[in-house]
């Protein structure tokens, strides 16, 4: 038996824009875009055990590590235990975890896809999606394995948009940034109206020219309610731009 092995990227949002509220769920339209330099390693690792066995350098117990998430809510379905009294699950941490850089949901999707391939399963990309949207709103854009797509709902509308790739360099500041208090600051004081035709035009134009044409503020609603919250939440330079909820921030290297 061979270890299997793949790279779990890490993601920025070139843009992030809030469209609306549903069942107590933001509604986004964003741009998610693959970060090629930053990455975790999952791998699967012959050894011979009764339970599933997850092994890296986590901030969180194994129970609530998304990894674990996965494999409950595909187990539950596909009853893939077996497989995992011969392999563990060994992930080498690399992305900073809190940091708007989607290293966990990253690890969840990766891991669907690691399972689905090695286990023969031959889910259809739709389906393993839905069952990723329950570990996390992220989930599926990793499943989808895209390197640039528009997201958009709670995170499990995922559109491929085809672009080069993008050459991403990231900041990542020693700030924990709640995500449930910026959306609930955001909520309370920056709720504002919704710009349609702003969002149909970053929806439609590439990343490098968005970068080009707007300021941070502009092309993520929750940069303005992070700072709020943490003043010392500052960009590393002139060109740079803020990633989810934070608190990383990232700048995209034009050629």
């Amino acid at each position: 038996m061979s270890n299997y092995t793949q790279k779990s990227y890490a993601k920025v949002n070139i843009f992030l824009k809030i469209v609306g509220k549903q069942d107590g769920y933001h509604l986004l339209a964003s741009r998610f875009a693959k970060v090629y330099s930053l990455f975790d390693t999952i791998s699967f690792v012959p050894s011979k055990q009764q339970d599933f066995v997850l092994e890296g350098n986590f901030g969180c117990k194994t129970q609530q590590n998304t990894i674990y998430k996965a494999y409950e809510a595909l187990n539950k379905i596909y009853n893939i235990q077996d497989i995992f009294k011969h392999y563990k699950v060994v992930v080498k941490k690399q992305i900073p975890e809190f940091a708007g850089l989607g290293g966990g949901s990253s690890n969840a999707g990766v891991f669907l896809n690691m399972v689905n391939q090695i286990a023969h399963l031959n889910i259809p990309k739709d389906t393993l999606s839905n069952i990723g949207l329950k570990v996390g709103a992220d989930v599926p854009f990793f499943v989808y394995d895209y390197d640039s797509a528009n997201v958009q709902g709670i995170g499990q509308i995922v559109t491929k948009f085809d672009e080069p790739k993008l050459d991403i360099t990231t900041y990542t500041p020693k700030i924990k940034c709640s995500t449930k208090e910026i959306f609930n600051t955001y909520s309370q004081q920056y709720n504002n109206d919704i710009d349609t035709q702003l969002i149909n035009k970053l929806l439609s134009t590439k990343s490098k020219d968005i970068v080009q044409q707007y300021d941070i503020f502009t092309l993520n609603d929750l940069y303005k309610p992070a700072l709020q919250l943490n003043p010392n939440l500052t960009p590393p330079q002139k060109n740079s731009f803020f990633s989810g909820s934070g608190s990383s921030f990232f700048v995209l290297n034009l050629i």
